[in-house]
């Protein structure tokens, strides 16, 4: 299973397209800061399944920003990383992912790429992939019984 993983779009949807052209996903995961662009890429695709959390940016106090996901057979608890202090450091995040039982924490919310594993969960920060930055976004295969985490530069061809 293929999951591209994507956060902080704050309006470019045109890279959200080019990021689903570029990886061609099972799935998409949006993380953030752009609710209203991952309903217009669910609308543009509607074949593909689209989950997604509110960032800080999103004002969607009725949403979960922590949300756990089964795919693949894997846990994967995915969330924006506002509320979990991810700027400043990755503990509550890896704590949150460890009592939930999660093989994997994906967040967004700092805009920088990472792949890490700490204590046999993968954390995956696709970064942004919103055009004022360089943009970035991730992927997390599910192959195997594992996750496979990646992150990408986009490459726009449009």
């Amino acid at each position: 299973m293929k999951i591209l993983v994507v956060s902080d779009s704050h309006g470019d949807v045109d890279n959200l397209r080019a990021a689903v052209e570029q990886s061609s996903p099972e799935m998409v995961l949006h993380l953030g800061d752009g609710w209203r662009d991952a309903e217009l890429l669910a609308a543009r695709y509607p074949e593909l399944p689209l989950e997604k959390v509110p960032g800080n940016c999103d004002y969607r106090r009725d949403e979960a920003a922590v949300r756990l996901l089964t795919l693949g057979g894997k846990r994967i608890l995915i969330c924006h990383g506002h509320t979990l202090g991810v700027k400043s450091n990755l503990s509550i995040l890896l704590r949150t992912a460890l009592e939930q039982g999660a093989d994997a924490a994906l967040f967004g919310h700092t805009h920088k790429p990472l792949v890490d594993i700490r204590r046999g969960v993968v954390l995956l920060n696709p970064g942004s992939i919103g055009s004022y930055s360089r943009p970035t976004y991730a992927t997390l295969e599910i192959e195997g019984g594992k996750c496979l985490p990646a992150t990408h530069d986009l490459k726009r061809t449009f």
